[in-house]
């Protein structure tokens, strides 16, 4: 009975030392609280030592979070209903200020980012929020890296990810979509057609001037058409064709 009453003490001593020691990975660290109050600076990576009951101790993460923002009714500047969902980045930076500053900072970082996506994107137009995505990411990861900041918060990167349309406004897209490539077919096609005519007008001045040229142009249509067709083909001969042949040597005529 004296044995066992000498063993039980150094049992309960070794355990509570042992139950002090604490492992953190590289990627994570401990804020510390002593009898209520915040050590300097947090411990880890490695093992570390917690005194029992005297320390309380909390582990951060430092690695990347990627938050998904829930779709958010938005309407734009102009306004149209869209529903519109959003991926955060974001890292803590500060363990201690990621603890005692805020409450539940992913939380908090969360709530943040779907007020400002709502705020940021309520106040640009509908063609803006679909082809300015680029600037609006800068926009928005910008004021939430501001109000971040004083949690010990960084966010990297914020990507809008999706634009959810309302029907109807789909089907006037597209008809405005058609709209404008029939305007660009047609305007092709006009210009086909003015730099057509320029051509033509200079091959008419070329004629003009050297009207040999107009007969060996008649004589290869006349071979394209009897190549393309067995048909007997009627058509007219023109006297300019005819008086090279009709004229004799010495300047007499038959």
């Amino acid at each position: 009975m004296n044995n066992l009453s000498f063993v039980i003490p150094i049992v309960i001593a070794i355990l509570f030392v042992v139950s002090g020691l604490k492992i953190f990975n590289e990627y994570e660290r401990g804020v510390v609280f002593r009898l209520g109050r915040l050590r300097a600076e947090p411990r880890g990576p490695g093992v570390t030592y917690i005194i029992p009951v005297i320390d309380r101790f909390i582990r951060i993460s430092l690695r990347t979070i990627v938050l998904d923002v829930p779709p958010q009714d938005i309407i734009t500047r102009d306004n149209v209903s869209v529903k519109v969902n959003a991926v955060v980045y974001f890292r803590v930076m500060d363990p201690n200020r990621a603890v005692v500053e805020v409450e539940n900072y992913h939380y908090a970082t969360s709530q943040l980012s779907q007020t400002t996506l709502r705020s940021v994107l309520g106040q640009v137009d509908l063609d803006d929020l679909l082809s300015q995505r680029e600037r609006l990411n800068v926009e928005l990861q910008t004021i939430l890296d501001k109000h971040t900041d004083p949690w010990g918060i960084k966010v990297s990167s914020v990507e809008v990810k999706h634009v959810d349309l309302p029907a109807e406004m789909q089907r006037a897209m597209a008809r405005q979509a058609e709209a404008e490539r029939e305007k660009r077919a047609k305007i092709i096609h006009a210009d086909g057609e003015y730099q057509a005519s320029e051509m033509l007008s200079k091959a008419a001045q070329v004629i003009q001037q050297n009207p040999v040229s107009l007969q060996l142009r008649y004589l290869q249509t006349l071979t394209e058409v009897a190549a393309e067709n067995s048909s007997t083909v009627i058509f007219p001969v023109p006297i300019d064709t005819l008086s090279v042949w009709l004229k004799r040597p010495g300047g007499d005529s038959a």
